[in-house]
């Protein structure tokens, strides 16, 4: 069965200055290999056939590594972003979308099973199904609880809070274009929030393996620790 997905490539990684003031932040490399290259390689382990890059930032120097994806025995197309468009507004140029599709950042260090994710939102016939993730966020400072009075009635050293946070990968029904506007900006978030004001239901599905976002340079470094002391972790093949 053919399956499709769209890598989000277009950011500036202004967040990953000075490493990304070269090179486009999906072509930082993570061991031998571009962080991007390794996703796709995931991708096409899992099946996934037709993979089309949004691009806009430095697309030239995207295009001219990456190709038509024969090397990776997959085909490759771009999809070009004249101006930032957010995670979601770049679906609205594509035209060619099948039923259900798989939507991620290209900047995602994971060991997810990318084709047990689209089985699983498939199955269940869902518009929308978001990969999730704990983390757990220690403070670095110790936090007072005040009352109105400015009176201290407790305090706690260093905090732990844990969260469900969005992988950045998501799988999608073609009806959900219907709800992104043409030509603006639309964010994930924004969906979400108009998502949830409309009460159109979204599905969430729990990784317990390994994820990071290499946006920060503190993560760059992690995932390269990681990756060179896991790689057969991430690539299967």
């Amino acid at each position: 069965m053919s399956k499709r997905a769209v890598i989000l490539a277009g950011g500036m990684g202004s967040r990953l200055r000075p490493y990304t003031v070269v090179l486009p932040k999906p072509l930082m490399p993570i061991g031998e290999y571009p962080i991007l290259e390794v996703v796709i390689r995931q991708l096409a382990f899992y099946g996934f056939n037709h993979i089309t890059l949004a691009v806009n930032h430095q697309a030239d120097i995207i295009k001219s590594y990456f190709n038509s994806g024969d090397k990776w025995g997959v085909s490759i197309d771009y999809s070009l972003e004249r101006s930032p468009l957010g995670t979601m507004g770049p679906l609205k140029l594509i035209k060619d979308f099948p039923d259900n599709f798989l939507v991620m950042n290209g900047d995602v260090l994971t060991d997810l099973d990318f084709g047990q994710f689209y089985d699983y939102h498939v199955a269940d016939s869902q518009m929308f199904t978001i990969s999730s993730c704990r983390r757990i966020q220690r403070s670095e400072y110790g936090v007072l609880e005040t009352d109105e009075d400015g009176m201290l009635f407790g305090f706690q050293e260093k905090p732990v809070v844990e969260y469900e946070v969005s992988m950045g990968i998501y799988m999608l029904s073609r009806r959900v274009l219907q709800n992104i506007p043409e030509g603006q900006a639309y964010g994930f978030d924004k969906l979400m929030l108009d998502f949830n004001k409309a009460k159109i239901p979204v599905s969430v599905k729990q990784h317990k393996g390994y994820w990071l976002d290499i946006g920060r340079p503190d993560d760059y470094i992690q995932a390269i620790d990681m990756y060179e002391k896991n790689s057969e972790m991430f690539l299967k093949d």
